[in-house]
């Protein structure tokens, strides 16, 4: 049995809350938490010896964990439902937080390095993000097959634990990566 240190490298594949919208009730995720979900994130990269991370580029989890994975050195692929300037408007400046500036850097270092995935003809709205959940599960089952060395495939849900009524993105994806073989973990948002 390998210990902790020697884990197979992993590519993560990731998806979570975005920041709460002012008054949201209740809370999921609160911008006052954003340094304690930092400090998650970057812990369960480097306890699962993360070389990849694939996830979309939402205020919230998927900027912080990007982030996270840039200060590492690691691989960061980004999937996006629709246009950048689209989901710029819809998913990163509508909540509180100054976001946009850091989805812009991190969308133009994954232009520059062939590491941004944009879905043509996704749909609206849930169609479109559950089309993307598909897409990072599938790029990061691409990038674990890539080279010599075997990879193992973990899927991060980052949340508060309970799925929303109705269709929840994150339940989504985390329904996504179980039935892919992913191995699973979760980063409490509270």
């Amino acid at each position: 049995m390998q210990s902790e240190n020697q884990l197979t490298p992993a590519v993560v594949a990731l998806a979570g809350r975005r920041m709460d919208a002012t008054g949201t009730e209740p809370p999921r995720f609160p911008l006052e938490n954003v340094p304690v979900v930092r400090k998650r994130l970057a812990a369960i990269l480097a306890k699962e010896s993360a070389m990849a991370l694939v996830c979309s580029a939402a205020c919230g989890a998927d900027l912080i964990a990007l982030e996270e994975a840039e200060r590492l050195g690691l691989r960061r692929r980004i999937v996006l439902p629709f246009s950048p300037e689209r989901f710029r408007e819809t998913s990163v400046i509508d909540r509180p937080g100054n976001w946009g500036p850091v989805f812009d850097r991190l969308v133009t270092a994954a232009r520059a390095t062939g590491d941004l995935v944009v879905l043509e003809d996704a749909g609206d709205s849930d169609k479109a993000y559950a089309a993307a959940n598909k897409a990072i599960i599938d790029q990061a089952q691409m990038l674990a097959k890539t080279g010599s060395a075997p990879r193992r495939m973990v899927a991060v849900v980052v949340w508060e634990g309970e799925a929303r009524a109705g269709n929840d993105a994150t339940q989504g994806f985390r329904n996504l990566g179980a039935k892919a073989g992913f191995e699973e973990r979760s980063v409490t948002t509270l």
